[in-house]
């Protein structure tokens, strides 16, 4: 019997290792800086730091001979669209944007002589405010870190690190200390609700699940995170897989388990890499294994790559693809709690969910309950994206108002261009396809579970789409439509032939063959997708459909009966048309169009026959001015 390590002498001992460490250089190498080079500048960091004459030290020793540099890795350190970022400790500094080529600099310049250098650091758009550290900057100082706390500080690939930090305490803590009905007491009185979109109580669901007749029970980690457009589980287990484990392990605790599955879309490889190297070192400290903490219980887990089916962030869905089956939704009752993976008990949470766990075990349900809402407590993760002047992952607690996430955080709205707008706000998407649409009214809206659902929205997964007023809704609409139509599994009629159907009306309305009736028959037709479908899929596929209508009706309207897209991105509804001022007459397009709807003389002004144009787009492919549109 192999035994657990003893968690306050990992602390000390890691404590000790890293005393002497003059500097410490933190890369983010979550997949957004990853994608921009991250490892290339880590490379480099390596390289430059020698070639300085200074001791680089890439991993810790258990002696304390660690003079000189530490460079690490971290998880994502949410600010996205200025990754690669760099951290220098313990002076606080961020710089952004970090490329190989600026690694000698900041070795020459801020290693060795202690300098800031500033076209590195962030800059307030609009000022000439440069940030040293996130203490400064607004994208940071506005959110409340909780889950996301330790995501881009610690090494994700580092156990020690992990324990050094008060890791796996909760988790002693519910084994050796606590029986398992007390554990599901202190997450119902944590008030803690799923954050993988639905919001039930946790610790219901752990208690429903806890006095199931003993025997096998499991518990899964759903980490097949589909919304497009969402990255928060993505992060937490690329950033910090550890809490992930732990929060498994306590839930575990609860329900009398000793086996669980760690569910991750096989499009996230870092995220497996991180998550399964995580369990493999869990197992080898002992923390994971037989007789945890030198108790009587027994926990393992297995970390298995989804297919990428949307449908099977269902947890019937999940459920069948685990046991080898097509992932396609079953009927509720039996509900998972009591009959769910190979017919056993079975809890399953999200990501954010199991990671916020350790934290209420650590502070207790009633710190925990200060944080957000009465009946939202905590925090939530969201990935801010689109039309904002600051793109990325953001943590804020339940009842922070939609004007402060895209305002404050987010810096305000952007045109296609990334420049910034006095004004220009049209509308948020939130919760990916199973969401809806949130408008100008909403910017005081508190986001929490329940004043979301009030209005016809949900907080889903946590993505949010920032639009403004250059962007087409009905065009959204049918995006959002035409995903959830493709990620259909097909078991019911109403979700399988209904999508198809509104896909095919949205379509005759953004191509100029609708009629008013066209939009009776989407809105019934979505009503009864969303009242006759099976699963949370079909159930919430309408939901951009109904909220677009709802708030930007007007916008159908022109769409239906004017043929006319305000915002020229249907081109069926635009008129095709050369814009005289940019125009230079220099005859390309007339050479390339295939049925002679172009005329005009030589370096004068073009124009387009629109009763001939067949809308091939020939001539804005040849016309380097970008003069043409509507083709």
């Amino acid at each position: 019997m192999q035994e657990t390590i003893k968690l306050d002498l990992v602390a000390e001992e890691y404590k000790q290792s890293i005393k002497n460490v003059s500097k410490r250089i933190i890369i983010c190498a979550g997949t957004g800086c990853m994608a921009n080079g991250a490892e290339k500048v880590y490379n480099a960091f390596v390289n430059q730091i020698a070639n300085a004459g200074l001791n680089v030290i890439t991993e810790l020793k258990k002696e304390n001979h660690n003079h000189g540099i530490y460079l690490s890795e971290s998880g994502c350190q949410g600010f996205c669209q200025m990754g690669p970022l760099v951290t220098i400790e313990p002076e606080g500094l961020l710089y952004v944007k970090v490329k190989p080529e600026d690694v000698k600099e900041i070795v020459e310049s801020t290693l060795k002589e202690h300098k800031t250098i500033e076209r590195l650091l962030y800059s307030v758009p609009g000022t000439d405010v440069h940030c040293k550290g996130t203490d400064e900057i607004p994208f940071y100082t506005r959110q409340s870190r909780f889950v996301l706390k330790n995501c881009g500080v610690v090494d994700p690939e580092d156990i020690n690190e992990y324990v050094a930090l008060g890791g796996y305490k909760a988790a002693e803590k519910a084994i050796t200390k606590m029986t398992d009905k007390e554990v599901c007491d202190e997450i119902l009185k944590a008030g803690l609700r799923g954050r993988g979109g639905g919001g039930f109580p946790s610790g219901r669901k752990w208690d429903l699940t806890r006095i199931q007749p003993k025997g096998k029970k499991y518990i899964i980690c759903n980490g097949d995170e589909g919304d497009p457009g969402a990255f928060m589980d993505r992060s937490v287990m690329e950033g910090n897989p550890h809490s992930v484990i732990e929060g498994m392990m306590i839930a575990a605790r609860a329900i009398g388990a000793d086996e669980g599955y760690v569910y991750v879309r096989a499009e996230y490889p870092l995220a497996v890499k991180r998550i399964r190297k995580a369990v493999n070192d869990a197992e080898k400290a002992g923390i994971l294994g037989d007789n945890i903490f030198n108790s009587s219980e027994s926990f393992k887990i297995n970390v298995m790559e989804g297919a990428g089916a949307f449908v099977c962030g269902e947890e019937t869905a999940l459920m069948s693809s685990i046991e080898g089956k097509r992932g396609m939704p079953t009927p509720k009752p039996p509900f998972p709690a009591q009959s769910g993976l190979y017919g056993k008990p079975t809890v399953i949470n999200n990501v954010e969910t199991l990671a916020t766990v350790p934290l209420i075990i650590n502070m207790g349900a009633d710190e925990f309950r200060k944080i957000g809402k009465e009946k939202s407590p905590g925090t939530k993760t969201f990935a801010l994206t689109g039309h904002v002047a600051n793109t990325g992952l953001i943590e804020v607690p339940f009842g922070t108002t939609l004007g402060e996430i895209v305002n404050n955080i987010g810096g305000g709205i952007t045109n296609d261009e990334g420049k910034l707008l006095d004004t220009g706000f049209k509308a948020v998407q939130i919760g990916g396809p199973s969401g809806g649409c949130l408008t100008e009214e909403h910017l005081d809206l508190p986001l929490d579970f329940d004043s979301l659902i009030s209005i016809g929205a949900m907080v889903g997964s946590g993505g949010l789409v920032v639009m403004n007023k250059q962007t087409c809704m009905v065009k959204i609409a049918r995006y959002f439509m035409q995903f959830t139509q493709n990620e259909s599994c097909g078991k019911c009629v109403l979700c399988r032939e209904g999508t198809k159907q509104m896909l095919a009306l949205l379509d005759d309305i953004i191509e100029g063959r609708a009629t008013v009736e066209t939009l009776t028959l989407l809105e019934q037709l979505a009503l009864a997708v969303k009242k006759g479908s099976l699963c949370g899929l079909g159930k919430t596929a309408p939901n951009p459909v109904l909220s677009t209508l709802k708030y930007f009706r007007k916008e159908y309207n022109e769409h239906v009966i004017n043929k006319y897209c305000s915002t020229k991105s249907c081109k069926h509804l635009v008129a095709p048309e050369i814009d005289p001022a940019k125009c230079k007459g220099c005859t390309v397009c007339i050479k390339k169009c295939p049925v002679g709807a172009i005329s005009g003389e030589r370096k004068m002004a073009h124009k387009i026959d629109v009763s001939i144009c067949i809308r091939c787009g020939e001539c804005a492919k040849a016309c380097k001015l970008n003069a043409i549109t509507g083709v």
